[in-house]
């Protein structure tokens, strides 16, 4: 484990209620021998400070929510770093599959000189204009693109209210977006051709706080998750809500379920894309989605 750890906070995280806890997380770095604590300012910048203690062999701990740790994990790969996460932001979705929720802050920082570190799995996205980004935790396109799009232009709300809101808000006008996929799976290729209410690419859990988008997701196993439901009527949607929550939408006869390799993916009209939590307003044409078996290598059993 490196001596050395840089903290990269984001106060504009939490819809910038995490610009409160700077001081105490700041105070809190006494216990290790080189630390240093560095508050971001503009968008980007925490791709840049993560890139500087990179290469200076410094161990990174994402100050942020699941944006934050984005951001730095998109500076870095192939990097020979090791990141951590210290969660301030609304979901901190990625940080539930080490089932480690429950830590205070205190807790954390205390825990990282002596965390264990592993291996995980990434996603590519490579978009049509040129381009690429990886994700760590999920991207969904269409319905909870436009929901994570929607959660953050209401910053009056937080937490699940905010995720509850946004649902209803996107439902409204909402209808299936037509996509022409392909799957590359151990069984063989998928191929999808209709319109699709909700399509979604996971290599964790969960998404939202509590949707357990992809309920069978491993970190380790080289293979993303695909959950894809169908065109369905709007009046239905209570029902599958309920089924996302816990995760039993995958024996739905109108869910597409499985582990791919890749993902090939067409849609004829761009729409609002969420790679882990950041929204990107225009995503379409054709999109390539790829696992990158552990490619990143992340603190754990804090």
């Amino acid at each position: 484990m490196s001596s050395s750890f840089t903290f990269i906070f984001n106060p504009a995280a939490d819809k910038g209620r995490a610009a409160t806890k700077a001081d105490s997380i700041s105070r809190s770095l006494g216990c290790f021998e080189q630390a240093t604590f560095e508050m971001t300012e503009f968008a980007g910048h925490a791709g840049d400070i993560a890139r500087t203690a990179a290469v200076a062999g410094s161990t990174l701990i994402a100050c942020g929510g699941d944006g934050t740790l984005n951001e730095v994990v998109n500076a870095v790969v192939g990097l020979p770093v090791k990141i951590g996460i210290l969660p301030v932001g609304s979901a901190n979705d990625f940080l539930r599959n080490f089932n480690s929720s429950s830590k205070n802050h205190a807790e954390r920082i205390s825990g990282f000189a002596r965390a264990k570190s592993r291996l995980v799995d990434l996603g590519r996205v490579d978009f049509s204009g040129g381009g690429s980004r990886h994700f760590i935790n999920s991207i969904g396109i269409g319905f909870t693109g436009r929901i994570a799009s929607t959660v953050k232009s209401t910053p009056w709300l937080r937490g699940e209210l905010s995720y509850a809101w946004a649902l209803l808000s996107v439902l409204v006008g909402y209808s299936s977006v037509k996509m022409h996929i392909k799957l590359d799976t151990a069984e063989g290729m998928i191929e999808i051709d209709e319109p699709v209410f909700a399509f979604s690419v996971s290599n964790g859990r969960v998404e939202g706080g509590k949707f357990r988008i992809s309920p069978e997701a491993d970190m380790y196993d080289g293979l993303l998750d695909v959950c894809i439901l169908k065109a369905i009527p709007k009046w239905r949607l209570p029902g599958y809500v309920l089924k996302y929550l816990k995760g039993s939408q995958i024996h739905d006869p109108l869910v597409i379920y499985c582990k791919a390799t890749s993902v090939e993916l067409f849609m004829p009209e761009d729409d609002v894309m969420h790679m882990d939590g950041e929204v990107i307003d225009r995503a379409g044409g054709a999109i390539g989605i790829k696992a990158l078996p552990l490619a990143v290598e992340m603190l754990y059993d804090l």
